[in-house]
């Protein structure tokens, strides 16, 4: 690590002078305060405490030095609990898997920590556990790697996208260095190998010797300049014994240039028939890791995207109140409280209450529905939001951090920095590959040695620096990450929010699908289904009739009459002489006529007789609705149903999850009659009726019990114990519910054909990281015994180190390929047009 890292990593440790926070769990009353204050006090180093109750919160001003573990460590001695939290941290110079396995157990190490992982596709380490920040640095540090905190704003990810670009520049300009000064380089060594006219020609103008120095002069600048970066990096790793990729190609190709040196300049030590020059084999293995690595950097920025977008989506100047005029200033110094004016055509630069005004916005964002919301007093805009033609203020509820967008977009990284169940094996495999790799090398070199032909340390050399340069740990190490990154990205500009990574790999092995009813197939809330008039009756005049009567009551299917005829711009008449009668329904006088409403018993008391709506009866109690009827001026006049409506995209939902060869429950309180009503109506398996919030979840284990993995779909509020019990929830959000801690996967659209969506996408990502590593396996398992000479014996085949760099350059650039196809995933059903 250079002088820089480190003085970074002394920046960011306890200087013995800040103030330190520590939250603290269990407090009740005064007297915790007061022993948790005291027990602080005696912890060496502390000036003073204070402690607050209502914040649950202990503010230590150090006198010198203080031990964060020991402040922790007398906290918990008095009984009470310092919580776990969670740091991110952005991580350079990671290169392979095995640099990720060296991160974390540096990590691990670190007191206080309870659980790190680290991702290489994002180069980020998640840290969950009570370890100060400065120390977590600086263990990062001493494995030789460089760490920085991560903000949780938006604004952050600017500067990291900044960084990358300026990486992918450098990365560049060392590629086309490099390839200026190695292609002469190969052109004079394996010209005069392949074609006799040049060897011939390069003899009788430069001479042999003279060809020789050129190319020590070029390849030295090749390896000082655009490769001093494998040098700085492996040859130290390679010191604290634990070598990563760099490490690789510093020891192959320092390996081929010593040795050309040698033969350059002291001929006379080596063997004779062994005076060969490999410059070309550590100049143009350097160009080409460079074009890997480029590639490799050009790539893993598509991987992002998708984060990119909704970045872009934040607005970067708010036009907010000060001194009874609008000023514009930075998004981000917008606070809770603030009057932002929103003017057409411009996005809602934090989330808010509108106070004045009227707009329709744009939520596509959210939602993933393309028709704009009608927004007036009263409403909430999440920021990001796209507002259209009118203008509208509103007051600031959320702000940075905390707004829906930025909510989403912490979510989706949380999904791309988690590691799947299939991680873990190859975790291991790859934390001891490049040692492994190292020892084959010198396997292979001591075997041409011994055992090889003449002139066998020309052999030997060539065949160990091919194993080396061949051996790819990277493509081991993003073939999971890479996948989860493009995926979870798409999955969010599909409406998807996977909070969880697991659930990728999880639900691609559900067998049953349980469902809520409430919310979740249905819209949630009751609504006119059916209104039938008898002859000689207006459906209209009917309808205000009913209307006017049921607005004197505060039952929810009065409500839904009520809305209907609102939504059908019907006056309601004046009404007089309002009565409910006990146990049959109600009955007025509106616009001097009168109006009995109830059921059908309470038809038959007025001496009316139903069986005129005998078929439509039954046709509603087989959709488990439960029908009215209503008499004007002593008349039956019309047949009305009032239900909970089924969604639009249920059925096609329904019929998808089938099609996936998933069966599909229904878990509902309401009664059974109902349940199987709706069951018929859309091909339900199985239906669970009657059921408390509390039976939701031994419904659940049974379901498990009897079908194995299940996946349960609710609204992420009632169902929170289902969602949690299930092996992955999804919950149906409402567009600005999106952090339901009980559910794996939140459906922003609130509409249950993102379950199939969902489904398809997670068994679209493992079988593409099935596929990156089976190659990157493959790759290695196949090529380093070819490397190593294990096809001359019978073929007479060897590998060139020069194909050997080239075949590790793109087997990288394969696997991030292979995932960037994600980014062209099909939902099987359209939900709405979510684009960012």
């Amino acid at each position: 690590m250079g002088a820089s890292a480190r003085d970074r990593a002394k920046d960011q440790a306890p200087t013995g002078r800040e103030t330190i926070s520590l939250p603290i769990e269990g407090m009740t009353c005064a007297s915790c305060v007061g022993r948790v204050e005291a027990a602080l006090a005696k912890v060496a180093g502390v000036g003073s405490v204070s402690v607050n109750l209502a914040t649950e919160r202990a503010d230590i001003r150090p006198s010198g030095p203080v031990d964060r573990m020991a402040l922790i460590q007398a906290v918990e001695k008095v009984g009470y609990d310092v919580p776990a939290g969670t740091i991110e941290l952005a991580v350079e110079g990671m290169t392979c898997a095995s640099c990720v396995g060296r991160v974390e157990r540096a990590l691990k190490e670190v007191p206080g920590v309870a659980e790190a992982v680290v991702n290489l596709a994002t180069e980020r380490a998640t840290v969950r556990g009570v370890a100060d920040i400065g120390r977590l640095v600086a263990a990062i540090g001493k494995a030789g790697y460089e760490a920085r905190p991560i903000e949780t704003g938006i604004q952050d990810h600017a500067g990291a996208a900044e960084k990358k670009d300026a990486e992918a520049a450098r990365l560049k300009r060392d590629l086309i260095l490099a390839t200026v000064l190695a292609l002469p380089v190969f052109i004079l060594e394996m010209g005069t190998h392949l074609l006799p006219w040049m060897h011939e020609a390069v003899a009788a103008t430069l001479g042999v010797q003279n060809s020789r120095y050129l190319q020590f002069i070029l390849t030295t600048l090749v390896l000082a300049i655009p490769g001093i970066r494998f040098y700085r990096k492996g040859f130290p790793a390679l010191a604290r014994l634990a070598p990563d990729m760099n490490s690789l190609v510093a020891v192959g190709t320092s390996a081929a240039y010593a040795y050309s040196l040698v033969a350059t300049f002291a001929p006379g030590l080596l063997p004779a028939g062994t005076v060969n020059v490999y410059y070309e084999a550590a100049a143009v293995i350097v160009a080409l890791i460079l074009l890997g690595r480029f590639l490799e950097a050009r790539a893993k920025g598509r991987t992002s995207e998708a984060i990119k977008r909704l970045v872009g989506l934040q607005a970067r100047v708010a036009h907010v109140a000060r001194e009874g005029r609008f000023v514009d200033i930075p998004a981000d110094e917008v606070a809770p409280g603030d009057v932002v004016e929103v003017r057409p055509g411009e996005r809602a630069p934090v989330d808010g209450e509108v106070i004045a005004g009227r707009s329709f916005v744009d939520e596509s964002m959210i939602t993933g529905e393309p028709i704009p919301v009608e927004k007036t007093a009263g409403s909430a805009v999440v920021g990001g939001t796209v507002n259209q033609t009118g203008a509208f203020t509103l007051r600031a509820t959320a702000v940075g951090g905390q707004t829906i967008l930025a909510q989403i977009i912490r979510l989706v990284e949380q999904a791309q920095g988690s590691k799947l169940p299939i991680q873990a094996v190859v975790d291991k495999v790859t934390l001891w590959f490049v040692p492994a790799v190292m020892i084959a090398a010198a396997l292979t070199f001591l075997v041409w040695l011994v055992f090889g032909p003449p002139p066998a340390l020309t052999f030997a050399l060539v065949n160990a620096v091919a194993v080396l340069i061949i051996a790819c740990p990277c493509a081991m190490g993003l073939a999971t990450p890479t996948s989860i990154m493009v995926s979870t990205g798409r999955g969010a500009e599909l409406g998807m929010l996977f909070r969880k990574g697991e659930a990728l790999q999880l639900l691609r092995d559900a067998r049953v699908v349980a469902v809520d009813k409430t919310g979740t197939l249905t819209e949630g809330r009751p609504a006119l289904t059916d209104l039938e008039t008898a002859g000689g009756f207006e459906r209209a005049r009917v309808l205000a009739l009913i209307a006017a009567v049921e607005s004197r009551s505060e039952h929810p299917i009065a409500r839904a009459i009520v809305e209907a005829a609102g939504r059908e711009g019907l006056a309601l008449p004046a009404l007089d002489a309002f009565e409910s009668v006990t146990g049959m329904g109600v009955r007025a006088t509106a616009d001097g006529r009168r109006v009995e409403v109830g059921a059908d018993r309470y038809m038959r008391s007025l001496g009316l007789d139903v069986a005129v709506f005998a078929a439509s009866a039954e046709r509603l109690g087989g959709e488990g609705k439960s029908p009215l009827y209503a008499a004007v001026d002593g008349r039956l006049a019309a047949i009305v149903a009032v239900a909970d409506p089924i969604k639009p995209g249920t059925p096609a939902a329904i019929a998808a999850l089938h099609g996936l060869g998933l069966k599909v429950a229904m878990i509902t309180g309401d009664n059974a009659r109902t349940a199987r009503a709706i069951a018929g109506q859309l091909g339900i398996d199985e239906v669970a009726a009657e059921v408390l919030p509390a039976g939701k979840v031994e419904a659940v284990r049974r379901l498990k019990a009897a079908h194995g993995r299940i996946a349960y779909v609710g609204d992420g509020i009632n169902d929170a114990p289902a969602l949690a019990e299930a092996d992955v929830g999804l919950a149906i959000g409402t567009g600005t519910d999106i952090a339901v801690d009980s559910a794996d996967v939140v459906l922003m659209s609130g509409d249950l054909r993102g379950v199939p969506n969902a489904i398809a996408l997670s068994k679209a990502t493992i079988g593409n990281i099935h596929q990156n590593l089976f190659w990157a396996f493959a790759y290695n398992a196949a090529l380093i015994p070819v490397a190593a000479g294990a096809l001359y014996p019978a073929y007479g085949i060897l590998l060139s180190p020069i194909f050997a760099a080239g075949a590790m350059a793109l087997s990288s650039v394969f696997v991030l390929g292979n995932a960037l196809r994600l980014r062209r995933f099909r939902p099987p059903l359209a939900v709405g047009a979510h684009t960012a």
